[in-house]
């Protein structure tokens, strides 16, 4: 096993990667590496021309001042530890960020341009990690803008003794208060239901919370309703009947019945069911005003 086999093992296993000799992802990561060694490091001078070519409008330049700076990229991405992503889409977020850098380089800055890249870079790889491990994705902005605030929050805290108010956070963060109170409002913790909430260890948060499956009380409505709803039917011819119990599916059947099956059911055309359908429900309706004023003349 050379030399450059043995440094790419012990770069996985600090990445929290899988070390299998021949996997996918040491294959991968290892030609890429290969490949980009052959793109010469450049000098001050020779970025500077490049950008004074790219301002013209030259996208070789660009491509060339990209392709010379991948092996950036690669060590930024080494200085995370974490086994939930793996190194390759590091590097391919933050090439993204190179590719951003060098669009908006400038020779006039009178920095390398790897200075300057470097923050891009890093952005680009912070905002696919945090998206990869948040619990719950949130726009990067208002994701930015809460750890900004959970930072001031704790700074504030420490200097006054006391939890800084909405106005406070926004003058120290130079944020409308507006914006800065609708953001906190996407701010949330995450608990294991499993997680212990009594003295005694007896009590998990999951038995505290409440079964919103079952509602005794509804469940009783809707029973009454169906009752309901069946005695009024009751009131109605035969065929009748038949037409409002297939139209509106009251046997919870996974088809409702179209006017032309109940026609060929009855034996009639769909025009007339659905002129019975229109007198049932009048019927029902009159059965209903007539049982509503008769309550109300015993009441």
């Amino acid at each position: 096993m050379n030399l450059a086999r043995i440094l790419l093992m012990l770069l996985c296993t600090e990445m929290g990667l899988e070390v299998i000799p021949g996997s996918p992802i040491m294959e991968m990561y290892e030609s890429y590496v290969k490949q980009i060694q052959r793109y010469p490091l450049l000098s001050f001078e020779e970025e500077t021309e490049l950008s004074n070519r790219i301002q013209s409008g030259d996208t070789a330049a660009q491509t060339k001042l990209i392709q010379c700076n991948l092996r950036l990229v690669v060590s930024i991405a080494k200085k995370f530890n974490s086994s939930k992503v793996s190194i390759m889409d590091l590097i391919q977020e933050g090439n993204i960020g190179l590719m951003t850098a060098a669009a908006k380089y400038h020779y006039s800055f009178k920095t390398r341009f790897s200075t300057y890249a470097y923050s891009w870079i890093l952005q680009y790889m912070l905002r696919f990690l945090y998206n990869k491990t948040s619990m719950i994705t949130l726009p990067h902005r208002k994701d930015e803008l809460l750890r900004r605030v959970t930072s001031a929050q704790n700074l504030l805290y420490q200097k006054t003794g006391r939890e800084p108010s909405v106005h406070e956070l926004a003058v120290y963060l130079s944020v409308d208060e507006k914006e800065l109170a609708s953001v906190m409002q996407y701010s949330y913790s995450v608990a294991s239901i499993d997680s212990t909430c009594s003295d005694d260890d007896s009590a998990t948060l999951g038995d505290l919370l409440p079964d919103s499956t079952y509602d005794p009380e509804q469940r009783y409505m809707i029973e009454t309703k169906k009752k309901d709803v069946h005695t009024l039917l009751e009131t109605l011819p035969e065929k009748e009947q038949k037409v409002i119990y297939n139209r509106y599916n009251l046997g919870c059947d996974l088809h409702t019945k179209t006017l032309r099956e109940i026609s060929d059911m009855l034996g009639v055309s769909a025009e007339t069911v659905r002129q019975m359908e229109i007198r049932a429900i009048r019927r029902m309706k009159r059965t209903v005003y007539a049982q509503r004023d008769k309550i109300m003349l015993t009441a």
